[in-house]
Order: C-alpha cells, then sequence, then structure tokens
C-alpha cells in the first residue's frame, strides 16, 4: 500500500472513531437528561414522586440507623431478606386522584416502582404464600395481597419487572400494573413515559436527588384545598408544583407553583408571601434547644419567595444536621403497603 493511500486509510479510520465517540457521547447526555427510567415506567397519573436513595444513604448512613420494626414488617424481611433502608436505591411513586375519597384507598391511590438490590426467587416464594390471586401478563406473574383492615381492605398487586426493578399498585384494577409492564416490555426509550412526566420533567433542575411533579396537593388535600400542619393554604387542590432537592454543596429546597396567568401567580405569592412571613415570626419566638431544633430555625429563616412570569417560587436551603436527624430517628417502621401474612395463608390462585 503506498503511502498516501495509507494516510487516507488512517485519516478515515480515525474520523470513524471520531464519530462513533461523538455519537455515544450524544446518547449517554441524552439518556443523562432523561427521566429516570423507574419514572418512566409509571402509568398515567396525577402527580408523580421519585427519590434517589443512594446519595441520602452516603450522606446520611440511615441504613445504619437501628429502627424498631413492626412484627409484620419483621417478617417481611426475614421471609424475603430485603431490608429497604439497605437494598432500595430509587423509588417512584404515581399518585391517582380516587373518584370516592372515603373509599379503601382514601383520597389518593398509589403505584410504585422501586429499583435495588432484591432476591427474586424469595420474594416471589413469600408473595406466593401470601397471595389470595396470581396473575400472567406479559410474561411476568402479578401477586394479589389484600393490606388494610376491616372494611378498608384493598389489593395491593404486585410484580417483579427484573432482577432489581418491582412494580406494585394498590388500585382497584389490574389497569396500572398492566400499563406498568406495558411500558417495561416496548423498551427502555429515554424518553417514553406518562403525559404529566413528558410535559413537566423539563422543568426538574438538573441533579435533583428528589423530585415531584404534578398535583402535589392530592396527600395533602382537605375541602378542596391543601392543608399541612393544620394551616390552610391559599391554594386549591388541583394546583400544580414542581418540586425538587438536590445537593450542590448544601441541599437546596425549592418548590414552583405553576399558574394559568402571570396575575394568577402574582396573587398567590402575595398569599404565600405573607404566610412566610407569620411562619418566621412565630419561629423566631421559639428558643433552640437542641442542635437539631438551630438547623431547623436556620431552615425557616433561609426560606424565600419570588414570583417569575407565571410561577411563584419558594426555595430554602436544608442543614445536613436536620437531614441526618430525621433519618436517625428510632422510631417503629410499619410501612402500610407491606403485605401482612395471614395467619393461616391461602393457597395462590392461578
Amino acid at each position: 500500500m503506498s503511502p498516501m493511500r495509507l494516510r487516507k486509510s488512517t485519516r478515515y479510520s480515525l474520523l470513524l472513531v471520531l464519530t462513533l465517540v461523538a455519537a455515544l457521547a450524544i446518547v449517554l447526555l441524552l439518556r443523562k437528561a432523561a427521566p429516570p427510567e423507574a419514572a418512566r415506567l409509571l402509568p398515567e397519573s396525577d402527580a408523580i414522586v421519585y427519590i434517589n436513595l443512594k446519595p441520602l444513604r452516603l450522606a446520611t448512613h440511615f441504613d445504619r440507623t437501628p429502627v424498631t420494626r413492626s412484627p409484620d414488617y419483621q417478617h417481611f424481611i426475614d421471609a424475603t431478606g430485603i431490608i429497604p433502608e439497605r437494598d432500595l436505591d430509587n423509588a417512584a411513586f404515581a399518585l391517582h386522584r380516587m373518584d370516592d375519597p372515603n373509599g379503601p384507598n382514601g383520597p389518593v391511590g398509589y403505584s410504585e416502582v422501586f429499583e435495588g438490590r432484591f432476591d427474586g426467587e424469595r420474594l416471589a416464594s413469600y408473595l406466593t404464600t401470601i397471595a389470595i390471586a396470581k396473575e400472567s401478563y406479559a410474561g411476568h406473574d402479578i401477586f394479589t395481597i389484600p393490606v388494610g383492615e376491616g372494611r378498608d381492605i384493598r389489593p395491593l398487586r404486585i410484580a417483579q419487572l427484573g432482577y432489581d426493578t418491582i412494580a406494585a399498585s394498590n388500585m382497584p384494577t389490574a389497569e396500572q400494573i398492566h400499563s406498568i409492564l406495558d411500558r417495561h416490555r416496548a423498551g427502555a426509550s429515554p424518553f417514553s413515559g406518562s403525559s404529566l412526566l413528558s410535559a413537566r420533567y423539563r422543568d426538574v433542575p438538573l441533579l435533583s436527588s428528589a423530585w415531584a411533579i404534578g398535583h402535589i396537593g392530592l396527600p395533602f388535600s382537605e375541602r378542596g384545598y391543601i392543608t399541612l400542619f393544620g394551616l390552610q393554604l391559599p391554594l386549591a387542590e388541583d394546583t400544580t408544583f414542581v418540586a425538587s432537592l438536590r445537593y450542590v454543596g448544601a441541599i437546596h429546597l425549592r418548590i414552583e407553583q405553576l399558574s394559568p396567568t402571570d396575575a394568577d401567580a402574582a396573587r398567590s405569592a402575595q398569599s404565600l408571601t405573607a404566610i412566610l412571613g407569620l411562619f418566621k415570626s412565630i419561629q423566631q419566638q421559639m428558643e433552640p434547644r437542641n442542635a437539631s431544633d438551630k438547623a431547623f430555625l436556620n431552615m425557616i429563616e433561609s426560606l424565600k419567595l419570588e414570583q417569575r412570569k407565571d410561577r411563584a417560587i419558594i426555595t430554602a436551603t436544608i442543614p445536613m444536621e436536620l437531614l441526618r436527624e430525621l433519618t436517625s430517628s428510632d422510631t417503629e417502621i410499619s410501612p402500610a403497603s407491606t403485605p401482612n401474612a395471614p395467619a393461616s395463608p391461602p393457597p395462590a390462585s392461578h
């Protein structure tokens, strides 16, 4: 081969390598900007909440904190080998407004996707012993577990999507868990997901470890309004929010209320400013008794509110001491969604 032809071949090879590297970099950037897979698997909903537990675990070591567990929860751990505070890495929740707020689900139903380290065989064996029904859908088994007591008993459907992913839903029908399995079967496109995720995820700040979008007032709604700590906020329960937590040298909380018009946002900002002012004045009268109280007062003092066009934005800085305190409390853990083993387990129906 002549020197000229060799140089051309080398140039084309180098160009091909550079093109492949550039394409790979673009794909990686797009995936980084895309919503987390756990959130993309969620069905249509009124709100979405996502949390990445890995940075929280690294910062606070909450997985090493001794906790007191209820007997049912301890039985679940013993049977499956799953210790959520140690094994759970990511969790995504879809919140569904219920037509009957007085039903077993209350005003809100949930669909969930969990990612972490799970022993699939032990979990399937445990679910088989307590399930009242078992369905095969899209190549996966869906176990139906009764949760609650008395008239508030409702079905909790659980399915393993893979060795590191579990899906669940406590909705009255299987529609939502089927939707999760359909999305999982359709592939891991970085831009798939529900209409709410597609419309609002772009508003979530980059590098957020936890975030929520949609009608976040759903769990806190009372008579059509949002109520926090007994205080009714001047916001309707269907107000759209984008809330986020991210660590950039400190933990930053950001809550954006999205309004139909700039004027609506200005009215909301005015009302919320008055409430924040009242709240701060009350907190200033308190004497901190310990480091935790001081950290909480520092967080309250950092609260700020501003209006940007059609948005009212609340920001605050959460001291690391307060976060460690919140994750180190020795309280009894008894999640409502943890399936309870019946005294005499019925056989699973196939």
